[in-house]
């Protein structure tokens, strides 16, 4: 009888000791995800990461620890750097910025960390992909049309340097004479420049006055003039339009500097 009595007793002790300790865990994790925290804003990010694992291990379940620990592996990737130690950071980054979208799918922050983190190691073709998933989960996102944009301009850049140097020709507009040679990077760049054109067109519509998208159709179109093989109008009024662009962006970060300085905080006026 007396065991039959122990038996509920004793899971009872066992349900609160676990009760407890799991308790415990939690309130551990969010004070090591509170340190984490601390270290990140002051650009200890090691440390950081050491707090952020620590949080993750003791209460998996607590909002943002997962989120924190893939930004503070983020922020030791070096942009355009191919080292093996680089790579494994931004990798790890990749990694747990994953681990959020299972939980998560449309987690905007993580999609966006792994876009830029794709961005940061020149893997191009991920990076766009990404932003075009940031965009199925918000149409409104001016900055991830803009990004697509600038890495079409960066990757039609690359096809055209090569190319234009190849003659003996400086990046300022002149025409590549060779047919043979302008009719393939023409066929290469094409659909690359006009892809950019469209995604930054609709950066501008969705944000006024983005300057930086329009400095990004200037330059595309400078990319298009490449492709206007023995069409010198058409060049030149590609040419014109790259300006017109150049003007407008100015224009448009001279409204912004102002806006921005009717807006900044006013000093004390003393009473006369």
């Amino acid at each position: 009888m007396n065991r039959i009595v122990r038996l509920p007793v004793m899971a009872a002790l066992l349900c609160t000791a676990l009760f407890f300790t799991t308790g415990c865990n939690r309130l551990k994790a969010r004070d090591q995800l509170n340190k984490g925290v601390n270290a990140f804003k002051t650009a200890r990010y090691e440390e950081a990461i050491d707090h952020f694992q620590q949080a993750v291990a003791l209460d998996p379940t607590l909002p943002m620890a997962r989120l924190y620990l893939a930004t503070a592996y983020s922020q030791q990737v070096v942009p355009n750097l191919q080292t093996p130690d680089n790579l494994k950071d931004a990798q790890l980054a990749i990694q747990n910025f994953q681990m959020v979208l299972e939980k998560d799918p449309q987690n905007v922050s993580a999609l966006k960390g792994i876009a830029a983190l794709y961005l940061n190691i020149q893997n191009f073709d991920q990076a766009k992909a990404y932003q075009n998933k940031v965009i199925a989960v918000d149409p409104n996102d001016a900055a991830a049309y803009y990004t697509i944009g600038v890495i079409d301009w960066t990757l039609a850049y690359k096809n055209a340097i090569p190319v234009r140097q190849s003659f003996g020709l400086h990046d300022n507009g002149d025409p590549i004479k060779d047919k043979k040679a302008c009719e393939a990077l023409a066929e290469k760049n094409t659909p690359i420049i006009q892809e950019g054109l469209d995604e930054l067109t609709k950066a501008t519509q969705l944000k006024e006055n983005y300057d930086d998208a329009m400095a990004y159709i200037n330059l595309l179109y400078r990319r298009k003039a490449d492709t206007e093989c023995g069409n010198d109008d058409a060049r030149k009024a590609d040419i014109a339009t790259a300006d017109d662009w150049v003007q407008k962006a100015m224009a448009a970060r001279k409204a912004n500097q102002i806006k921005a300085n009717q807006n900044a905080p006013k000093g004390i006026v003393l009473g006369k």
